[in-house]
């Protein structure tokens, strides 16, 4: 109850309106999460710092907004940000219909074509409480290996959570990352953290991007995130950004690659089976590759 009423101080003295009503939501052990009424009848959403580093927040917050484009895909309203919290517009939840899922699928595609200067951002940024170093690299090959793939590959190496032939696999992929890749694409606007929990349903309809990890990269690695934790509705989501924004042939086929990232943060977090998913997940490209080759 007492860190309750400090959240509400906190909010009363950033958004200049009194706090009536405050409700603990379930989240994550990287932040804390509160639901607040206010006298002027708004309700907001507050993460305070648990083990958040220091600018945690104000990173999140530029994410969203850079991720809010005309016909993209929804993000709630950033009503104040400081170091020790994060105040957004309150989501009502909602379910993931099929409607709600196709209307994902194409606002989603908006939110990539809005674009980016070059792959990578203009500030470093953080995955789970793992720093991501976004740095600007001459392409999307360059940028997946060197940003995204080898840090996290050599940190669950340090960490005793991949095996020495996964960690090879992984490896070999990243020297054969010019053929998997695909055809080039122009940087496009991500989340960059695109899993499942990190969309929420509104009873509105809208998908809100919530949590981001926003870079310009590669669209086809927010698509494999929604994939790789099982995300609602996801054929008729992929079907209508296929429809709005067709994808290049053989995408199904490289999610593994965009995937890569993700278990290996995961492997280097949690351990578990991440390190052996990953090895998998290259094992598999690498197999797909040779028998096209064949």
């Amino acid at each position: 109850m007492a860190r309750l009423g400090t959240i509400a101080r906190r909010v009363e003295q950033l958004l200049g309106a009194a706090v009536v009503a405050t409700t603990p939501v379930a989240g994550g052990d990287v932040c804390a999460s509160t639901r607040v009424r206010l006298s002027d009848g708004r309700t907001a959403f507050v993460k305070t710092r648990n083990r958040a580093p220091e600018d945690f927040f104000t990173t999140e917050a530029r994410g969203l907004d850079w991720l809010r484009t005309p016909g993209g895909a929804a993000v709630p309203d950033v009503l104040a940000v400081a170091a020790d919290c994060l105040v957004l517009s309150w989501v009502e939840p909602g379910r993931p219909s099929a409607e709600a899922a196709e209307a994902f699928g194409r606002s989603l595609a908006a939110t990539h074509a809005a674009g980016a200067p070059s792959f990578g951002a203009d500030g470093n940024g953080y995955i789970g409480t793992l720093p991501l170093n976004n740095t600007t690299a001459g392409d999307w090959v360059e940028f997946w290996a060197t940003r995204r793939v080898l840090p996290y590959l050599r940190l669950a190496v340090d960490r005793g959570a991949i095996s020495t032939d996964d960690r090879a696999a992984v490896e070999q992929v990243l020297s054969r990352l010019t053929d998997l890749a695909g055809p080039p694409e122009p940087p496009g606007r991500l989340h960059g953290d695109l899993w499942s929990g990190n969309v929420v349903w509104g009873v509105d309809g809208s998908a809100y991007l919530v949590d981001p990890a926003a870079h310009g990269g590669h669209r086809e690695t927010d698509l494999a995130l929604l994939a790789l934790f099982g995300a609602p509705q996801l054929s008729r989501l992929l079907d209508a950004y296929d429809e709005a924004a067709p994808l290049q042939a053989g995408w199904q086929e490289r999610a593994p690659l965009h995937q890569l990232h993700p278990l290996l943060v995961h492997a280097a977090l949690f351990g578990g089976g991440y390190g052996a998913r990953a090895g998998a997940a290259a094992r598999g490209l690498l197999d797909g590759r040779e028998g096209t080759a064949r």
